[in-house]
């Protein structure tokens, strides 16, 4: 190991040693005497029992930890209205197979209700909320808590106290407004990723499921937290007890997956078209080539399916054309047919990376139903 890569290496493996060692001081003075333990709080008969040594819970195979918590890493998850329900269950779920600590923190001690109506009651309060190791911050409805001064106060002295603050999806959007993006690199939800880059000196990262930053860790979307969570136990337990996590999860971990949402071609097609009744009957591909076909309703001839079609590809913008970031491309695409005659348009374009790619679009009478069309758009990057 040679040079300023090999420096990086050992500055980032000691730091992660002090942070781990920090938390786990506790477990220095198990010697002294005879420890108790418990399993974590999981709602059933067993969370009445003691144990005289650690192991698992024989009833509900949680970790048991010791009674007065000492030594065991606690995880501080904040939790507002709309909050995105997986955001903070998948980490949840990783951290409490891995042992540790979790308890929920809102601005008030009243229920909320995550996304898709899930009622909860936060245990905390930003006033009594007690030390913790970790920070999840999860996203959802998240980007108007921007906006609010107390509780974006409230995460920049938690930043303070804790070893990690980890985002979710859109939760990186707070971090970012409570200045903790500063100098770091960042990811967050597919299709707003282009949109960290309101924050200043924060680089947006695309085409992954985390970035680790060592203090500050974001992820992607929805179960891209659950990835991150693993890392993170991984960082602090090793590799081994990550993986004993994941298989307890039945989650197929792999800390080398270059699988993302923001990394897959469909961002240069549409999720749907704007000024036509359709709905997808098809949508698949990976990150050099994708296909979505729709079913079409209205308008109702393929003439006129093809000049809405090639209006949006034409756009190319956020305002109703193909594609949502314009960065993703150097100029507009270049197009050809679609003429009252023709029932194909083909298209190329060259991405920021400076990539090549072609796209086909067809417009044919749906075979079950002839007052319908089925409208196919094709693109592939080329070699």
């Amino acid at each position: 190991m040679k040079g300023s890569a090999g420096a990086v290496i050992a500055a980032s493996c000691l730091h992660n040693l002090r942070a781990s060692a920090a938390i786990f001081e506790g477990h220095a003075t198990e010697s002294a005497g005879p420890k108790t333990y418990v399993c974590p709080p999981c709602g059933m008969p067993c969370d009445q029992l003691t144990f005289d040594k650690p192991g698992t819970c024989p009833n509900c195979n949680m970790t048991l930890v010791p009674l007065d918590g000492k030594g065991v890493p606690k995880v501080a998850i904040l939790v507002f209205n709309g909050a995105e329900l997986i955001d903070f269950a998948g980490p949840w779920e990783a951290f409490g197979t891995a042992g540790f600590l979790v308890h929920t923190v809102a601005e008030k001690p009243e229920p909320l209700t995550a996304v898709f109506g899930q009622k909860m009651i936060p245990d905390y309060t930003f006033e009594n909320a007690p030390k913790a190791d970790i920070l999840l911050v999860p996203g959802g409805g998240s980007v108007p808590f921007s906006k609010n001064d107390k509780l974006i106060g409230w995460l920049q002295t938690k930043a303070k106290e804790v070893t990690y603050v980890m985002s979710v999806c859109t939760g990186a959007f707070l971090l970012g407004q409570a200045g903790l993006l500063s100098g770091q690199k960042a990811t967050c939800t597919s299709g707003m990723i282009e949109d960290l880059t309101s924050f200043p000196n924060t680089e947006p990262v695309y085409g992954v499921r985390y970035v680790d930053n060592g203090k500050i860790i974001t992820t992607g979307g929805l179960s891209s937290g659950i990835d991150g969570a693993i890392h993170l136990v991984s960082k602090m337990l090793g590799r081994g007890e990550a993986q004993r996590v994941a298989l307890g999860m039945e989650y197929r971990w792999d800390p080398d997956s270059k699988w993302a949402a923001s990394a897959m071609a469909d961002k240069y097609l549409p999720p749907k078209l704007k000024g036509a009744e359709a709905k997808i009957i098809s949508y698949e591909g990976d990150t050099d080539r994708w296909e979505t076909k729709f079913l079409v309703s209205q308008p109702r001839s393929s003439v006129e399916i093809l000049a809405l079609l090639r209006e949006r590809i034409a756009a190319h913008t956020a305002s109703g054309g193909m594609y949502k970031p314009v960065s993703h491309m150097r100029g507009a695409p270049v197009l050809s047919g679609a003429s009252a005659n023709d029932s194909k348009i083909r298209w190329k374009f060259t991405d920021d990376e400076g990539r090549n790619w072609s796209g086909l679009c067809l417009v044919e009478p749906a075979p079950d139903d002839k007052n319908k069309f089925i409208a196919t758009l094709k693109i592939a990057r080329q070699s």
